[in-house]
C-alpha cells in the first residue's frame, strides 16, 4: 500500500524555518574545517550538546533508582557522569546519552510542529542546563568528595553551564519571535546532528581503538561486541529522526502557526 508523503500546506512555513536551520548548522561545520575562527562560534552549541548528552545520563540514573555523583563537562566537548547503577539499569543508562540526545532533537521538533510557544521551549531548555549545572555539576561532586573528578573539571562545568543557561534565557527574553523561532530549530537541528556524527566517530573509535566509551561499557555489560551497539544506536537515531520529521510535515496536524510565526 503506497504511503503518502505530501507536505501539509499549514507545514511549509515551518518546514522552510527549518531547513534553513539545517543549511545554517551544516554551513557552519563545514566552514569550520577549514576557518577555525567559526569553531568559536558553534562552541557553545557543542557544549550544549555535551549538557543534552550527559544530562540523559544522569536522567536515566534517576529513574533507574541509581545516584548520580557527578555531571562534568571538558574544554574538548567531552563529558562524564559517574553514577552508581546495577543490573539491567547500568544497560539503559549507557545508552540513554545518544538515544537521550537525538529524542530531545525530536521532541523540540514535534513541539515546534504542533505550535507550542518557543519562548517557553528556551525557558525549559535554560532551566534545565541550570538545574543539572547546580546539582549535577556542583553539589554532587562536592558531596561525593570531588570523586573521580578535578576541581577544574567542577569549575569549567559550572561556568559553562552559568554561560548556557544566562545565554538561552536571554534570548528567550529578549530576542525578537522570528530569532526565538530560529534558536529554536537550530537547537533541534543541532542536537540531532550533534547525536548522529558522535555516533559516527564513535563507530571508528570503537572499530579501531579500545577506548573507554558508552558503547564499551555496554559491551562490558553484555558481552557482545562493542560496535554492534553504536550500529543498534545508529539506527534507533535514524528511526527517531525519521518519525520526528515525518510528524514536522504530516498533514494530519494542525500547528498553531500565530504562535509560531509572528512577525
Amino acid at each position: 500500500m503506497p504511503i503518502n508523503y505530501t507536505l501539509a500546506a499549514d507545514a511549509k512555513p515551518q518546514v522552510k524555518l527549518l531547513l534553513i536551520a539545517t543549511a545554517v548548522s551544516i554551513g557552519l561545520w563545514v566552514v569550520g574545517w577549514y576557518v577555525p575562527l567559526i569553531g568559536y562560534v558553534v562552541y557553545p552549541i557543542q557544549l550544549f550538546g555535551t549538557f543534552i548528552h550527559e544530562s540523559a545520563h544522569a536522567l536515566a540514573t534517576l529513574i533507574t533508582g541509581g545516584s548520580v555523583m557527578s555531571l562534568t563537562v571538558s574544554p574538548d566537548g567531552s563529558g562524564m557522569v559517574w553514577s552508581q547503577t546495577s543490573g539491567i539499569a547500568s544497560l539503559f543508562v549507557s545508552s540513554a546519552g545518544y538515544m537521550g540526545t537525538t529524542l530531545f532533537g525530536t521532541l523540540l521538533l514535534v513541539w515546534m510542529r504542533f505550535g507550542f510557544k518557543s519562548r517557553l521551549a528556551l525557558y525549559l531548555c535554560s532551566g534545565l542546563i541550570a538545574v543539572m549545572t547546580v546539582v549535577f555539576g556542583f553539589i554532587a561532586p562536592f558531596l561525593n568528595f570531588l570523586q573521580n573528578v578535578t576541581f577544574f573539571s567542577v569549575v569549567f562545568t559550572v561556568l559553562s553551564g552559568a554561560v548556557l543557561t544566562a545565554g538561552l534565557f536571554a534570548i528567550a527574553k529578549f530576542a525578537t519571535d522570528k530569532w526565538v523561532n530560529f534558536s529554536l530549530a537550530f537547537l533541534a537541528v543541532q542536537c540531532l546532528l550533534n547525536a548522529f556524527f558522535s555516533l559516527k566517530t564513535l563507530f571508528v573509535i570503537t572499530t579501531s581503538t579500545e577506548a573507554s566509551s558508552d558503547a564499551a561499557n555496554m559491551a562490558a555489560a553484555t558481552g557482545i561486541p562493542a560496535v554492534l551497539w553504536v550500529v543498534l544506536w545508529i539506527a534507533i537515531s535514524l528511526v527517531m529522526m525519521a518519525v520526528g520529521v515525518r510528524l514536522y510535515a504530516n498533514r494530519g496536524i494542525k500547528a498553531k502557526q500565530d504562535t509560531l510565526f509572528l512577525d
